[in-house]
């Protein structure tokens, strides 16, 4: 927690220089705090869990073997991805930052300390720590943001901090197997980057068409959940979640943001249809006869939801439409690549090694599921062009669209790979960021060409 004083310093250098003191910090973590209070005397038998309950990685160095917690090294490399991310808003980084550091810190230190009732979803946690999280974190982003960007409204930042510091909250709460110092600053620093960007003057703006639109969004998107169950493409918890965030998504851009949901749940109904009978017999087929859980509907649904909200409460709306498109066509992608992929072939490849791998295996592509995969996110980059969705632009909404799916895409066969092969993260998850990273880095691009 030492480290977060340099914060104090964004507004004094620049951020070459501050990503040039994260690197340093990263070697000190690295070269010089491992040797700290570790007995070099004999190598250890194997992993061991550090008091925070982080697994220490033991590290050949010359003769002697030392105990590496890979938590002092994500932390740093956290802090460097924060500074280069927002290089251009500090703020967020410092914010992003001071949550991991204290809202973990405090997190560790009065749960431990306090006790207290459990978290129903986490019996290993308490509230005690989740509210010291949420209070300290919450602190320690507004400090440093009105610190580093007095410009920001003092009301807007305490309620921005203060919603990143429940997130930043909830996420740590989770038990997942990430290291926390990656995923909650992340995460975090990605919401309050989004999160500033909303205006109550685009949402006044957005009121007289908000009152009709509300009403048909609910009366669509409750019809659509109840054929949806009926045709049983979904489960009653996939229903019910395709509701919530359907409603959300038609609120984006009426008919037409709906129109671009629909075509995504079609396109991968038909695709799971496909062969269904020959992908179950090779144990491939979607559970539930096909039918989505609630799970399947946040992964690829939670992002363009959240994408479709920024539409109508900040003034960026073309970029958020092309984020909106992006994040849809990556979905699609991913869930028409791997479907007809499963059904083409028994055998695929890995994306790391190009290994030959049973078609199924979490990480593996084929020609034929990405071509269909492919087709699939232009497909819906089409609709979404057709419509007006990628902005007044004849070339740069959709092709940051259809390359910022390619991205997501991409990711999430990589993480397949990696850290779903190694049971460190569910298919769930790395849906969700595969349809995050599509829409966050079309967000980026497009706000960053002025689109």
């Amino acid at each position: 927690m030492a480290s977060l004083l340099f914060a104090f310093l964004f507004p004094y250098v620049t951020w070459e220089q501050a990503a040039g003191c994260a690197l340093l910090l990263l070697l000190f973590n690295t070269l010089i705090l491992p040797w700290l209070g570790v007995d070099l005397s004999k190598p250890p038998p194997g992993p061991l869990l550090n008091k925070g309950g982080d697994t220490l990685n033991w590290v050949h160095v010359g003769a002697f073997t030392i105990g590496l917690d890979t938590g002092i090294i994500l932390y740093p490399i956290s802090v460097l991805a924060l500074i280069l991310l927002y290089r251009s808003h500090l703020h967020t980084a410092a914010g992003a930052w001071a949550l991991m550091a204290l809202g973990d810190g405090m997190a560790t230190v009065i749960g431990a300390a306090a006790g207290g009732p459990a978290l129903p979803w986490n019996r290993q946690k308490t509230w005690a720590g989740f509210v010291s999280f949420a209070v300290a974190g919450m602190a320690g982003a507004y400090i440093l943001t009105r610190w580093i960007a007095p410009t920001i409204p003092s009301d807007k930042a305490l309620m921005v901090c203060a919603a990143a510091a429940l997130l930043g909250a909830a996420l740590e709460s989770l038990h997942l197997s990430l290291d926390d110092n990656i995923t909650v600053p992340l995460v975090v620093g990605a919401f309050m980057f989004c999160a500033y960007l909303v205006e109550r003057s685009a949402l006044h703006s957005n009121l007289p068409y908000l009152g009709r639109r509300v009403v048909l969004a609910i009366a669509v998107n409750l019809a659509f959940a109840l054929l949806a169950r009926a045709f049983k493409v979904a489960s009653r918890s996939g229903a019910i979640c395709g509701f919530l965030l359907g409603t959300a998504i038609y609120l984006g851009y009426g008919y037409k943001s709906f129109l671009l949901l629909f075509a995504f749940v079609f396109l991968g109904s038909v695709a799971t249809r496909v062969g269904f009978a020959k992908k179950a017999a090779r144990g491939v087929a979607e559970r539930r006869g096909g039918a989505r859980s609630w799970r399947e509907g946040l992964a690829n649904l939670l992002a363009p939801a959240f994408l479709a909200i920024l539409v109508i409460t900040t003034h960026h709306e073309p970029a958020c439409l092309i984020a909106l498109v992006a994040a849809l066509a990556e979905a699609a992608g991913d869930t028409i690549s791997s479907e007809i992929g499963q059904w083409a072939s028994d055998r695929a490849y890995l994306i790391t090694t190009f290994k030959l791998v049973p078609a199924g295996e979490d990480g593996g592509v084929s020609l034929v599921g990405t071509a269909a995969g492919f087709a699939a996110s232009t497909i819906i980059m089409g609709l979404g062009l057709g419509l007006g969705l990628c902005g007044p632009y004849r070339f740069a909404g959709p092709a940051i669209a259809l390359a910022a799916a390619a991205v997501g895409n991409l990711l999430d066969s990589f993480l397949g790979a990696t850290l779903q092969r190694r049971s460190l993260v569910t298919n769930a998850m790395v849906n969700f960021v595969g349809t995050s990273v599509a829409g966050g880095v079309a967000l980026g691009l497009a706000l960053h060409l002025g689109l």
